[in-house]
């Protein structure tokens, strides 16, 4: 016999933690639906994001490197793949709900414009006088109102446990239009693994990506980044000497492996001390649980720190993504002029919204391969990337 959603439910009852976010407890849906026969609510929110097309997008969106630059590096797609898995295996380890942890970090991302940060900034300074854009925001907005897929509402009407995990980098949802939806102080403790698996997940991992375009040097690192010359040591005393992907690779897997164990012994003594027994305790709670060490977090910073001057701010990083900023600028300003131009759903949209958020989403939307395509159809070789 199948497997019942209601079975699926009393499963994590019996496994899951008293302060987990039960799927059986879940807030529900803005829309109601007929629930799933053989799915958690979690598990069909996870399946919608999947299945979305702002999903299959993130294929073609950068992550650090312009989209395109070489075969072996991370997108926006692969990224949001291990944020997933990471979030899914601390879920498990804190004995948490690994289908709403795992539905988060797949949609975290769903909002990020074409260009990466780079094309963020460039759209919420172009929309500064119509509200700005920040990319949690606009995953929240893909999922409420822009996906167009079912007959009976617009967006993917996931649920509420979902929408409130997607606003996790925001200072506890003080914006006053999200202030009445989610009025906690902080989100579930799966919101939490998402929001630090991301974090997680971008620090090493584009640090791998560097590494292996060669622009920056292993033998810099070890000399001033504690955490990477701690890791060529432990690879080091266990492997000895090894070829130079290998060593790498090795070293990568020791430093997430040892954020890993950190963030389970630091998350699992905060939980202890604050004596949470539900998810809605977890919710008055003026601080995350989920989270490092001190000394982890000092070090997680000076790393970052370092990535900045040496990666983000390299040439070889920085100065595509600055032409293709340039790039969606442009066309920021002629769509503002042509607003006829930019499809039927979007001019529909903006009789409710406004053009300039309307075209903001249109934008935002693109992939970053689109987005050169499209400025190369719409202006001269002359006036190309002109702002």
């Amino acid at each position: 016999m199948p497997c019942s959603k209601e079975e699926l439910e009393e499963r994590e009852r019996q496994i899951l933690a008293p302060y987990a976010q039960f799927s059986a407890d879940s807030r529900g849906r803005v829309y109601a639906e007929t629930p799933p026969a053989w799915r958690t609510d979690f598990q069909r929110d996870r399946d919608r994001v999947i299945h979305s097309r702002a999903f299959r997008r993130l294929e073609y969106k950068t992550q650090v490197f312009l989209n395109g630059s070489g075969d072996h590096l991370r997108t926006r797609l692969t990224h949001t793949i291990e944020v997933a898995a990471m979030s899914r295996g601390l879920a498990r380890a804190l004995c948490l709900n690994e289908d709403l942890a795992e539905t988060i970090a797949l949609a975290h991302d769903l909002g990020h414009s074409p260009v990466g940060h780079r094309g963020e900034a460039v759209l919420n300074r172009l929309m500064r006088e119509h509200g700005g854009f920040e990319h949690n925001r606009q995953s929240l907005r893909i999922v409420e109102e822009l996906e167009e897929k079912y007959p009976g509402f617009r967006g993917l009407n996931l649920t509420w446990e979902v929408r409130e995990g997607l606003l996790k980098h925001q200072t506890s949802f003080d914006q006053p239009g999200l202030r009445k939806a989610f009025p906690n102080k902080s989100p579930s403790l799966e919101a939490q693994i998402a929001n630090l698996a991301d974090e997680l997940i971008y620090g090493s991992h584009d640090l791998d990506d560097g590494l292996g375009e060669g622009l920056l040097s292993e033998e810099e690192l070890t000399r001033e980044v504690r955490v990477f010359a701690e890791a060529v040591e432990a690879v080091r005393r266990e492997h000895g000497e090894l070829p130079q992907e290998v060593r790498r690779n090795a070293i990568i897997r020791s430093i997430i492996d040892s954020q890993v164990r950190d963030v389970v012994r630091t998350s699992t003594a905060a939980l202890r001390a604050a004596g949470v027994q539900s998810a809605d305790d977890v919710r008055r709670q003026a601080r995350p649980l989920i989270r490092y060490s001190p000394a982890r977090r000092k070090s997680n910073v000076d790393l970052r720190r370092y990535l900045f001057r040496h990666l983000y701010s390299n040439p070889v990083v920085s100065e595509p993504n600055e032409r293709a900023g340039r790039m969606l600028a442009d066309l920021f300003h002629y769509f503002v002029k042509h607003p006829e131009e930019i499809g039927e759903s979007s001019r529909q949209r903006a009789r409710q919204t406004g053009w300039p958020r309307a075209i903001c989403d249109y934008l935002s939307g693109m992939t970053d391969r689109y987005t050169m395509r499209e400025h190369q159809r719409l202006f001269p070789k002359e006036e190309r990337a002109s702002d």
